[in-house]
């Protein structure tokens, strides 16, 4: 915050010259030099000091929908701090990662913007284009290490502020199921027979598509593999070593999306995710697979009949655990003119304030302080139920360590959404798309070469 600088006063003195008792003229004297008569002064007129400098930060982010909220949560902060106005100025989702570090490298980047979670936004950190949040006050205090980590060097240093978790699982529509006969699915067996039973009655059991194709990639593909592989304890036994990528539990991941196959939306290869929203909130699909981030637009367009949302069921005999990922955090350009009055900003992200105005206006937004508020939105805290539930939560599979590749080098995300799709697609099996995806990383990633099959 720009240092507001004090006023001075400036006092004007006036003397007045006392004249002296006269006495008689002596003769022949010449006259007395003319005298100047003082002149009158004003009394120094009091001011007041002048307002601060008034500021404006740009907040970047990938999420265009969040407009209004963002201008309520704005305003707060602006109450607090009247010198500091913060403008939210987001971008297209699939455009955002390239156009921020366009406007980056161009020097026209935003004076606060969204930091995508571990290899993403430690790339930007790197390359010196977010401001290091070492002496930023109470960031160890507000949030856990867990929750610090992914905007953190391997020694700690933080660079980003947490503000948000998302969660996954199947919205459905709650008048199709009771008007059909089906209760909320306890294992994966019971969740392919309510499929098949809608089919049969003529109604498209799921609404995700594949024309976006991160959509089946993480919010369905990775909704499987937790209770699949065991959640957090079974991912690092991949990222070390002791399991390798074609596994039996990944082939099982795989296998449920082919499941799934028959019962995606007819020409499902041209369905986006905008559509596959739609065929939801018009009643058109008896379920889709996607983020708690959704619950907003859905309470929005969802309005002709009663919908829920249940955690997709694991494998009969197969514990369930439930991706919840920690997914946003908010950083400052590097390079900002208004480097601290942004920082004041990211203080105050660590507040009870922020986090329950975050949580309240965004349904569906987690917020990752130690103090969580209470969520009033019926469908968030159901979203937030699931981790109570489940035996245990962990983020999306390939986040943490295997989002970036050597040049050349296939990702673990690209490998994953690849193969999903070519499963879909009927060009792999289940068991082929395992393999590919094993081959991918043991082209780079040092654990995949050496792994125990």
């Amino acid at each position: 915050m720009k240092k507001l600088f004090a006023m001075f006063s400036i006092l004007v003195l006036a003397s007045m010259l006392l004249a002296a008792c006269g006495s008689p003229a002596p003769a022949a004297t010449e006259a007395p030099a003319a005298t100047v008569a003082p002149v009158a002064t004003e009394a120094p007129v009091a001011t007041e000091a002048p307002a601060a400098e008034q500021i404006t930060l740009t907040l970047g982010s990938w999420r265009v929908d969040d407009v209004a909220a963002w201008e309520i949560i704005n305003a707060a902060f602006n109450a607090e701090y009247p010198n500091i106005t913060v403008k939210f100025d987001p971008t297209n989702p699939p455009d955002y990662n390239a156009t921020l570090r366009t406007q980056l490298e161009t020097g026209t980047g935003p004076d606060l913007y969204f930091v995508r979670s571990f290899a993403t936004g430690r790339e930007l950190f790197d390359a010196g284009y977010v401001a290091s949040l070492k002496d930023l006050p109470g960031i160890s205090d507000a949030f856990t290490e867990a929750s610090r980590s992914p905007w953190a060097t391997d020694s700690g240093e933080p660079y980003a502020v947490p503000i948000i978790a998302v969660s996954h699982g199947i919205y459905y529509n709650k008048d199709i199921f009771a008007a059909n006969g089906i209760e909320i699915p306890k294992t994966w067996e019971d969740l392919m027979a309510a499929a098949k039973k809608l089919q049969d009655a003529g109604i498209t059991p799921f609404a995700n598509g594949t024309k976006d194709a991160w959509d089946i990639n993480e919010v369905v593909m990775m909704q499987f593999i937790p209770s699949n592989i065991g959640g957090y304890e079974g991912r690092l036994a991949y990222l070390n070593g002791e399991r390798c990528f074609n596994s039996e539990e990944m082939v099982s991941s795989f296998q449920q999306i082919k499941d799934m196959q028959p019962f995606l939306p007819t020409g499902f290869e041209a369905t986006s995710y905008y559509d596959s929203a739609q065929l939801f909130s018009q009643g058109q699909a008896a379920m889709m697979l996607d983020g708690s981030w959704s619950i907003g637009g859905f309470e929005k367009d969802a309005t002709d009949f009663k919908w829920g949302v249940f955690y997709p069921p694991a494998l009969a005999g197969k514990d369930q655990y439930v991706t919840f990922h920690i997914d946003a955090a908010i950083g400052a350009n590097a390079a900002s003119p208004n480097l601290e009055a942004a920082k004041t900003f990211l203080a105050w992200l660590e507040t009870g304030k922020f986090a329950e105005l975050l949580g309240n206006n965004l349904p569906g937004f987690f917020p990752l302080t130690k103090d969580v508020p209470t969520l009033s939105d019926p469908i968030a805290a159901d979203f937030m139920a699931f981790n109570g539930k489940a035996k245990g939560v962990d983020i999306r599979f390939v986040w943490e360590k295997l989002l970036s590749a050597p040049s050349g080098s296939v990702d673990g995300y690209t490998s994953l959404n690849n193969n999903v799709i070519s499963v879909l697609k009927n060009e792999k099996t289940p068991k082929e798309a395992a393999d590919s995806f094993q081959a991918d990383l043991a082209g780079w990633y040092g654990p995949a070469k050496t792994c125990k099959p």
